[in-house]
């Protein structure tokens, strides 16, 4: 049963005002970081260049220095940044005991695909040889994302594999959007029930600005379309009502039938990316502490 705090997290997301008229780039960005969570004042967040990459690495009293997570936020590929998933940031941190990088990778329009996966890759070997407190190899290596940043994860992890780079430890996608052709069942057939209200037109248009000509159905985008062969173990979750419930369950079934090893869940009456509403939402604390676990399990 969902807790009493899910209905009033529910009435804040949907009594929030929409931008009127033809908003720009630049105030739906900034729109989207006014309603982040700040971190608190236990978070250390440190600027860093990641082999050219903007991102600050997060560490708490119980961050393991030796135990990194690379960190992609969502947005579409074309908005949020470090500043919107700062405190998700900080929640893994001390739910998994590990110092978290969270990455500024390339946005589109701007930077259309194939950059973001460049960055996260350029991100990927950073953690391996850089860790906040100074230069050194891990114990241990991660890579998570939320959203568009779920299904860069994915990306990172198969551009990884072609590129004969050692994989991660293990990877962690909450709410992957891992097909930007949007085929999924789930897109059209729960898109009045998702309570973020996204929609097929507003999926349609951020694939457009973040593929910018490119196949969607290129693996390295969407990666629902991959050969999962060769991936470390997977943690995805997802809300049940996601219009993306869909890209969840298809990926972990293509990982599944490539051997890879994958804990699936899907969180009951949950919205897309219910984490970020961990400081006032049971749930979203819970679906943390189990990816601390799993972050934990596989150090």
């Amino acid at each position: 049963m969902a807790s009493e705090e899910l209905q009033k997290v529910l009435e804040l997301i949907a009594s929030r005002p929409a931008l009127e008229g033809t908003p720009t780039l630049e105030q739906m960005r900034a729109n989207m970081e006014s309603h982040a969570f700040p971190a608190t004042a236990a978070a250390t967040v440190t600027p860093v260049n990641a082999n050219g990459v903007a991102g600050e690495w997060v560490v708490v009293a119980e961050s393991d220095p030796k135990r990194r997570v690379l960190y992609f936020h969502g947005g579409g590929y074309v908005f949020g940044s470090p500043l919107t998933h700062r405190r998700l940031c900080e929640d893994i941190a001390r739910a998994g005991r590990c110092a978290v990088l969270n990455l500024d990778y390339r946005l589109a329009p701007e930077h259309p695909f194939p950059a973001a996966v460049d960055d996260a890759i350029a991100g990927l070997k950073f953690i391996r040889a850089n860790g906040p407190d100074d230069v050194g190899q891990p114990e241990s290596t991660f890579v998570a994302g939320d959203s568009a940043g779920g299904g860069l994860t994915l990306a990172t992890l198969l551009a990884a594999r072609d590129q004969a780079i050692e994989q991660p430890n293990a990877a962690v996608a909450i709410s992957p959007w891992t097909d930007l052709a949007n085929t999924g069942e789930s897109v059209t057939s729960l898109a009045d029930d998702d309570p973020q209200k996204s929609s097929v037109p507003m999926l349609e248009h951020l694939a457009a600005q973040y593929l910018g000509g490119a196949d969607a159905e290129n693996p390295l985008a969407s990666p629902l379309y991959a050969d999962y062969a060769g991936l470390p173990p997977l943690l995805l979750q997802v809300g049940g009502p996601e219009m993306l419930l869909s890209d969840t369950t298809r990926a972990a079934e293509r990982a599944r039938a490539a051997g890879v090893e994958v804990v699936e869940e899907v969180w009951d009456e949950m919205f897309h990316v219910w984490h970020l509403y961990a400081p006032m939402l049971p749930e979203g604390q819970e679906a943390i502490e189990r990816i601390g676990e799993f972050i934990r399990q596989h150090a």
